[in-house]
């Protein structure tokens, strides 16, 4: 009764647009973070049009030998450590790509773009 089923021949592909959700998604349910920055990340000097795809705070560039590169800006709490914010990001992201779309991650570089006050913070 136990079958066994041979792989067909072919290759399974991740649209840029579904590592960017599963970014963006991991990305808001950090602690710390209020939401991604409005701003959408441009290639760096010298890089034009890289493979990948960006969103509004997020850059995802898709890299030769099948690796990703994030950029991520976010808008963080108040409350938050920035350092451990960014150092949990880093992780958390890397993380679920490797693990929800077997994507290798090269790097992912977060910055904190904003820290935004209500303005009770700022009352003695």
């Amino acid at each position: 009764m136990d079958e066994q089923y041979e792989m067909p021949p072919g290759e399974v592909i991740i649209a840029p647009g579904v590592l960017v959700t599963i970014v963006a998604m991991t990305a808001q349910a950090q602690r710390g973070v209020l939401r991604l920055s409005p701003r959408t990340p441009s290639p760096g000097l010298g890089r034009i049009r890289p493979r990948g795809a960006t969103a509004e705070g997020l850059r995802i560039d898709l890299l030769d030998d099948g690796s990703v590169a994030v950029e991520v800006h976010v808008i963080a709490d108040p409350s938050a450590r920035l350092q451990d914010l960014g150092k949990v990001l880093q992780s958390e992201i890397a993380r679920a790509l490797e693990h929800m779309a077997g994507t290798p991650v090269e790097a992912v570089n977060v910055f904190i773009d904003e820290v935004e006050f209500d303005g009770s913070e700022l009352k003695s």
